[in-house]
């Protein structure tokens, strides 16, 4: 059975025309912490002026630009003005060298935008490559103002705006037996998206969005950037999640929502119902929540301090972003469903690609216009992703009688750790790497916070010379934090399915009962800080990660860290030393000593 999504009549429009064009130039488009607002006449000079120096630079409509920068109105600004006029290629500024470049060569990048502090990482992989670097130097005062700094290229190319079908962002989504899969969006996809969004929300140019997501992934930047300037409101686009800073964002922006991963959720509620007074007099009219199920405890929990309806929708990059979404009161919202389809159609089909009835498991499958046109170089994945012309999504999911969905599993064998999406055959492949690893499977683990985070069973040469901890280091020097497995198993061989071969869905089940691998960083040998700033940065770790006796060489990921807990060291550096040096310079400098030479050196600087 078929349930047809809302096919919305809009004029094929560009991302500028869409969020740039006929606005009021003296309102408010983005807000930035400690800095004035931009307004959309700003917003429109920046973009144009940004294409200008691009296209001076040797740059036009087809060449891939990738963006390497720290959440914040920057990111937002420089996205907007890249893709008006060429493809943008947002990264995780987190990613190691070996990750970038596979990236930056997969997507056939011409030039990657960076930060001052990021300009480093990003050189040492796109120079190799023969990608050019361009400096992105924020204005300091003005929400998401810049100048770019580049050589000039002979390059000839069309110069001037993107049109409705040309490609205006490229993300890579992970595989799951295979490398990350590319996929291409175009304008006038990305545009009708942010619309299938703007009209379920009553989104309208008084609603004001606080984007806490990374501005890599397409929820913040569909999601809550261009959604919210296509409505005509306003988006206040902070550093990065901080637990410690959101209540008071909250008061102080005076957002009327926000959306977010459930682990992000779960943190808010944590904070919030310390200050359940204060939580009852925000601003706030919804709060979305997308990327992975929502704790149903957590839903309750955020509706009854906020006094405002939770909206769970559901989405993934190649629709892009939502398919469906749960409507705001009256209407009817149901607890553990995504809700109708919004802009697409949706059914559940069986193996063969049949119709299945209400009520009845099935795969989740998409239709539509506006659906990306297939993977970027990949002929097998899209032969297995397509099916008598629907998209299957590798959810498996149920309608009810009413016409809304709901998730019941994965096909897809890809880890969700949070709303991280991770290929366990990256993960394999970086274990593979290290010359004591002769097998290994990585796979999802349950976890009461992330959802899922990554497992790992590994078969070594000889147990007697390689530990978990040798193990994790060897993973985090090739692959960014979060895809490091938290917990290995160490067996003789790797458990395989009925057919003999390896089943990654399932394997936890396998192996739950066989106690995990022991890698506790306590029991290293403690070498206390030595410099001043090493003695500040041990009491910052010790009070964040609720450690004691943490040794200058020990990492910040063996104690638990994550890019959450970053947010908040960063902002504790950050009065501590009178510094910004961004989140992604406190995890690439995993410890106290690497971490204390930077700052020393940043110091330094200054005199």
């Amino acid at each position: 059975m078929i349930t047809r999504g809302i096919m919305m009549e809009i004029p094929f429009l560009t991302v500028f025309d869409a969020a740039c064009k006929g606005r009021n130039p003296e309102k408010v488009a983005i807000e930035g912490v400690d800095s004035s607002p931009l307004t959309y006449g700003a917003l429109r000079h920046l973009v144009e002026n940004t294409v200008t120096t691009l296209n001076d630079m040797g740059y036009g409509r087809g060449d891939r630009i990738a963006l390497m920068l720290p959440n914040g109105p920057e990111m937002a600004t420089a996205f907007l003005s890249v893709i008006s006029g060429f493809s943008c290629a947002p990264i995780n500024p987190l990613y190691r060298e070996k990750e970038l470049e596979f990236y930056l060569s997969d997507m056939k990048a011409s030039a990657i935008i960076a930060s001052p502090e990021l300009e480093p990482y990003a050189g040492t992989a796109a120079c190799p490559l023969g990608i050019q670097v361009i400096t992105l130097i924020p204005d300091g005062r003005t929400a998401g103002a810049f100048t770019l700094s580049g050589k000039n290229q002979e390059r000839i190319h069309e110069t001037g705006f993107a049109g409705p079908e040309d490609i205006g962002l490229i993300l890579h989504t992970s595989g799951t037996t295979s490398r990350p899969k590319l996929v291409p969006l175009i304008q006038s996809s990305i545009v009708v998206s942010a619309v299938s969004m703007v009209e379920p929300l009553g989104l309208t140019e008084q609603d004001k969005c606080l984007n806490v997501m990374p501005l890599f992934h397409i929820q913040a930047l569909i999601g809550a950037v261009i959604c919210s300037l296509v409505s005509g409101g306003s988006v206040v686009c902070t550093p990065g999640f901080n637990e410690e800073n959101m209540m008071k964002w909250l008061f102080e922006y005076r957002p009327t929502w926000y959306t977010s991963s459930p682990t992000i959720h779960q943190h808010v509620l944590k904070q919030a119902v310390l200050h359940k007074d204060r939580a009852q007099m925000t601003n706030l009219r919804f709060i979305r929540s997308s990327s992975a199920s929502l704790p149903p405890t957590v839903k309750e929990g955020l509706e009854d301090v906020f006094g405002v309806p939770v909206v769970e929708a559901y989405g993934m990059t190649e629709a892009p972003h939502q398919i469906s979404t749960n409507p705001l009161p009256p209407n009817l919202r149901k607890a553990g469903s995504v809700g109708i389809p919004a802009g697409l159609e949706m059914a559940i089909l069986d193996s063969e690609g049949g119709f299945l009835p209400q009520n009845v498991t099935g795969e989740i499958a998409l239709r539509g216009s506006r659906l990306f046109g297939g993977y970027e170089n990949n002929p097998k994945a899209n032969e297995k992703a397509f099916l008598n012309g629907w998209f299957l999504t590798g959810d498996l999911g149920h309608m009810d009688e009413d016409g809304y969905f709901f998730i019941d599993g994965r096909i897809k064998e890809m880890i969700n750790r949070g709303g991280e999406k991770i290929s366990p055959r990256e993960v394999e492949e970086a274990l593979l790497s290290n010359t004591e690893v002769e097998e290994a499977v990585a796979f999802s683990v349950p976890d009461p916070v992330l959802g899922e985070k990554v497992g790992a069973a590994v078969v070594l040469r000889d147990p007697r010379d390689t530990n978990v901890h040798d193990l994790k280091k060897h993973v985090s020097g090739n692959l960014a934090y979060f895809k490091v497995p938290a917990c290995f198993w160490i067996v003789d061989e790797i458990p395989k399915g009925p057919t003999g071969k390896v089943q990654r869905i399932g394997m936890y089940d396998r192996l739950k009962d066989l106690p995990a691998a022991d890698d506790n960083p306590t029991d290293a040998e403690y070498l206390p800080p030595i410099t001043e700033t090493e003695k500040i940065l041990a009491a910052i770790w010790s009070d964040v990660l609720k450690k004691s006796m943490i040794g200058r060489d020990a990492s910040f990921f063996d104690f638990g860290g994550d890019s959450l807990l970053a947010t908040m060291v960063e902002s504790r550096i950050a009065k501590a030393f009178d510094m910004k040096i961004g989140i992604a310079s406190v995890m690439n400098h995993d410890t106290i000593a690497r971490l204390g030479d930077f700052i020393d050196r940043r110091l330094n600087e200054r005199k």
